[in-house]
Formats: C-alpha cells, structure tokens, sequence
C-alpha cells in the first residue's frame, strides 16, 4: 500500500515539477529540462528527480547547479501545489536513457548501413 502512495505522490510530484520548470523558472541556467521519471521514498521524504537535459556538458553542468541553487523555490512550489504533511526533499540526478537510445539507433544505423548490400 505505501509503494503505491509513493508511486502516486511521485507522479504528482513529477507533473507539478515539470509545470514550474517549464512556466516559472528564471534561472538562466535552467535551459530545457524535462523531468523523465520522480522516485520517492517509502516515507515521503525524499524525491529522486530524474531530469533529461539538452546540450553539451557544460550546460547539463549549468543546469544543475540552478536546479540546486532552486531547490527552496521548487520545493516551496511543490508544497503549496501539493497538499502533503512534509514536502520531499528533492535530489536531481540525470536521466541517461535518452542520450543511450540515441547511441543505440545510431550504432544500428551503421550496422544496417555496413549490411545493406548482403542478403
């Protein structure tokens, strides 16, 4: 019953995460952030945030360094949002699916590149 409140209460967490990134952030450092995926614990404490972001390393660096510096401002927004006794705290971590998909279609690509002219 807990894990399914938690699943529940992260995926609130995620929908009203990825409002105020995308609406009400203005960090300049924040650029774009999609939230993939909010892990929360059994207790409600803590929130995994999984963030995908575009550009180079450099600017994942940057935006994590806003995200953090927001961290009161996020979790204040999330509070008044969602109606919980105690707000999360949250712990960003990059989502690397995406960029590992993107390295998979291209390494097939040239599979099927270096295979097309064999039956």
């Amino acid at each position: 019953m807990a894990r399914i409140r938690a699943s529940r209460v992260g995926e609130q967490v995620k929908k009203e995460l990825s409002q105020v990134l995308q609406h009400e952030m203005k960090d300049p450092r924040v650029g774009f952030v999609t939230v993939t995926a909010v892990e929360m614990s059994g207790d409600l404490q803590q929130a995994k945030v999984f963030i995908s972001v575009f550009g180079d390393d450099e600017q994942k660096k940057q935006t994590l360094e806003g995200l953090e510096k927001a961290k009161g401002f996020l979790r204040s927004e999330i509070g008044r949002r969602i109606q919980l006794r105690h707000t999360p705290e949250l712990l960003f971590k990059f989502d690397a699916s995406i960029e590992h998909g993107q390295h998979i279609t291209k390494l097939l690509e040239e599979v099927n590149r270096d295979d097309g002219g064999v039956e």
